[in-house]
């Protein structure tokens, strides 16, 4: 049977980029990838995964594929701290900035390189091979097919054995009008290492543009990382993100996901445990409001015996904003000792406002501990009673009530800078300053 092949306004681009292509097997995998997505497409409702996130308003655009179209650097150093200046990757319309990245706190032998130079590189080409798209399956659906069907200018991050790296590796995308952006990272930790990984997507003004993502991360026997993805994109963008980890014995892997930007959003987080003894923590606040459409998937996939996870995810949803949420757990028949916590929370602040939520789990084996709950609710009666009777009015009470609640996740952000970024986009949000 001949394949049915639709031809999209991403396939001139694609062979244009291609043709710079010199890597064998890396055009086999990104010929590979487009011709998936140019079979295939963008998933639709009919698919079960997205039958509650309608992407059909992405595949009606016509987006330009560009590669460092120039954007006032001035402008893009206002949206971050200046006390972020070490180890930062800036990435403007898919393309390195050299201007703006600073590598300049990077202990000896940690390395963090433009994807295509780390392919070519003599020491850290075979470790690019043996990573690069297995944490994430191309064919999983058309964003990741196309997100690897345009691998050119990443960000490969590598982390010896036994060493920490003290300063925060800050990744910051910027996207520009009309544009399709798609940006990937590989990081690989190996034994003993420790390091925190800032992922960071901001936006110059109220534009429409895509951004489409993948993050895989491979954590080695006692490896660490700190993980804190913050996605504050034009309320006009579309963005679609897949972010994996593979954990081996022993390791810990950490990651906070905020959500606060883009028209309509959705984010994939896979976690797979390896080895034994290996922990993780999913945790994420989304905070959406008018007409955003927010989504989040995870699959924590507890393979084999004795590993932790733990999910706590919160939303406030407002306007007519709508929320997703899909939490799976898979304990398999060999994963005894596994414990499995699962966790989320959403507070409504308008009649129009909707959450759908389904947290899972597949269970294989009797000898785990794992729990499971979600709600959905608005601000407690008793609560907003108990300030207003000490004399709050009740707008300032009723948002002291959601700030509290937002920030039981974005206390755990251990950077002062972006921290109180968040808590002024939180207030923000909130049209709050919480003074009496």
């Amino acid at each position: 049977m001949q394949k049915v092949v639709k031809e999209t306004n991403y396939g001139a681009a694609f062979r244009e980029n291609l043709a710079r292509e010199e890597n064998a097997w890396l055009k086999y995998l990104r010929e590979n990838a487009f011709e998936f997505f140019t079979e295939n497409g963008f998933p639709t409702v009919k698919n079960e995964e997205w039958k509650y996130t309608n992407v059909a308003p992405i595949e009606r655009e016509i987006f330009e594929i560009t590669n460092g179209r120039a954007v006032d650097a001035e402008k893009i150093s206002e949206l971050f701290s200046k006390t972020e200046s070490e180890n930062r990757v800036v990435f403007v319309n898919n393309k390195l900035n050299q201007e703006l990245t600073n590598l300049s706190n990077l202990p000896e032998g940690a390395k963090i390189l433009n994807l295509n130079k780390a392919i070519q590189d003599e020491i850290f080409s075979q470790i690019v091979r043996k990573n690069l798209g297995k944490s994430v399956n191309a064919e999983a659906n058309g964003f990741t097919a196309l997100n690897t069907a345009f691998i050119e200018e990443g960000v490969f991050i590598f982390v010896p054995k036994n060493t920490k790296i003290e300063t925060p590796i800050h990744l910051i995308f910027i996207t520009d009008e009309n544009t399709a952006s798609f940006p990937r990272v590989l990081l690989v930790a190996e034994r003993g290492s420790e390091a925190m990984l800032i992922e960071s997507y901001l936006r110059t003004a109220e534009t429409k543009y895509l951004t489409d993502s993948v993050i895989e991360i491979v954590l080695e026997d006692d490896a660490k990382l700190k993980h804190l993805r913050v996605q504050r994109e034009s309320h006009n963008a579309f963005h679609v993100g897949t972010t994996a980890a593979n954990l081996n014995r022993a390791s810990v892997y950490d990651s906070t996901n905020i959500t606060l930007g883009a028209r309509l959003s959705r984010h994939d987080v896979l976690v797979k445990f390896n080895a034994e003894g290996a922990e993780c923590f999913v945790d994420g606040l989304y905070m959406i409001a008018e007409e955003q459409h927010a989504d989040t998937h995870s699959v924590i996939d507890h393979a084999l015996p004795n590993c932790l996870s733990h999910q706590t995810y919160k939303g406030i949803v407002d306007g007519k904003a709508r929320a997703v949420f899909n939490g799976k757990v898979f304990v398999r028949e060999n994963a005894s000792g596994t414990d499995a916590q699962q966790s989320n929370k959403n507070l409504l602040l308008s009649n129009d406002a909707r959450v759908d939520t389904k947290p899972q789990l597949e269970i294989f084996n009797d000898d785990v501990k794992c729990a499971h709950g979600a709600t959905v609710g608005q601000l407690e009666e008793e609560e907003l009673f108990y300030l207003l009777s000490r004399g709050l009015n009740e707008q300032l009470a009723r948002n002291l009530l959601t700030y509290g609640f937002a920030e039981e996740i974005i206390n755990k952000i251990e950077i002062e800078s972006i921290k109180k970024q968040l808590d002024e986009a939180v207030l923000n949000r909130l049209n709050a300053n919480l003074e009496i």
